[in-house]
């Protein structure tokens, strides 16, 4: 075999290697959902949607992390470090907004939208030991916030503002996540906490179960002075135990988001999945019962990942 014919065999097998590994070469779909504390809604959301995700979109492999929600969730989207997470309305809007305070380096502007969700609520708890009923008596008192910068924490700063407080009014302010609070609370090293949340969340369940406690209402007129994206409501008698009444408070929309840079066939896939899905979502946690497709959009804090704008295009959700 002369030179120039080995050099055509050698270049004929590169090649041939190359097709070979072209299907291999191509890298399955990765989707890392960015979730919450273990103890929250979002996480056990999170672990349901990767097993549908990792089940039905062709090639995926899914990754579930635990992060400290919101504003993480969404600085990581922004980074390309994640394809979907779940964050609070008003953290999206200050996210799109570039609210330095808030903790976004500058404008995110590469977020996109998948879907409205349910809607957390504003939960103050207190143990009944403490005596805390209202928040005029949180004044001198122990709260946990929720992990500093977080959607919880963000709404704990603007009830606090609506209601003519700040922190400087607590004996002393906690910045921890939902079952670290909680353990505080037990070990009566805490009097309340301020969880952001869906209804039942596992870590209040857990308190109330260990412990009497009050649930502490947030007027509909605090409510009403922060305005949009929060809404006046109700956590029903009986959502924890010793809760014999309904406590007003204000409630806020959880939304999915994605980046850019996430193909359109992956965003649609994952907005279709999402709601030919929800019995599954619902087993995994109560606040999945709120998910309803005619919501999906109300309130949406920035665009629409064009993915999912064809699924909504396909119900007829957008003409």
């Amino acid at each position: 075999m002369n030179h120039i014919t080995r050099r055509a065999v050698l270049a004929t097998a590169i090649a041939a290697g190359l097709s070979a590994a072209a299907p291999s070469a191509k890298a399955a779909e990765f989707i890392n959902l960015l979730t919450g504390g273990t103890s929250g809604v979002y996480y056990p959301l999170g672990v349901a949607l990767s097993e549908i995700y990792g089940q039905n979109i062709k090639d995926a492999r899914t990754q579930v992390q635990a992060t400290k929600a919101s504003v993480e969730n969404l600085n990581l989207l922004q980074a390309g470090r994640g394809e979907i997470g779940f964050a609070l309305g008003d953290s999206v809007k200050m996210a799109w907004d570039g609210n330095k305070e808030a903790g976004f380096p500058g404008k995110l502007d590469k977020l996109r939208g998948i879907a409205g969700i349910y809607s957390n609520y504003v939960q103050i708890v207190a143990s009944k030991e403490s005596g805390v009923t209202s928040l005029a008596e949180l004044k001198g008192k122990s709260l946990s916030v929720g992990a500093p910068k977080s959607g919880t924490e963000l709404n704990a700063r603007q009830i606090f503002e609506a209601a003519g407080m700040s922190y400087k009014d607590l004996g002393k302010t906690e910045y921890l996540p939902f079952a670290e609070s909680v353990e505080l609370i037990k070990n009566r090293q805490l009097d309340g906490t301020l969880q952001s949340a869906g209804l039942g969340v596992a870590s209040i369940r857990d308190l109330a179960s260990s412990l009497p406690i009050n649930v502490v209402a947030v007027p509909a007129d605090v409510v009403t002075k922060i305005g949009a994206p929060y809404t006046a409501a109700t956590i029903p008698a009986g959502t924890y135990d010793g809760q014999t009444a309904d406590v007003p408070t204000a409630a806020v929309g959880n939304f999915l988001i994605t980046h850019s840079g996430v193909s359109d066939e992956t965003a649609y896939q994952m907005t279709k999945l999402l709601f030919e899905n929800l019995p599954k979502l619902t087993a995994a946690h109560a606040a999945a019962k709120a998910i309803d497709v005619k919501k999906a959009l109300d309130g949406m804090p920035v665009p629409l990942h064009p993915g999912a704008e064809r699924y909504y295009k396909e119900v007829g959700l957008i003409k």
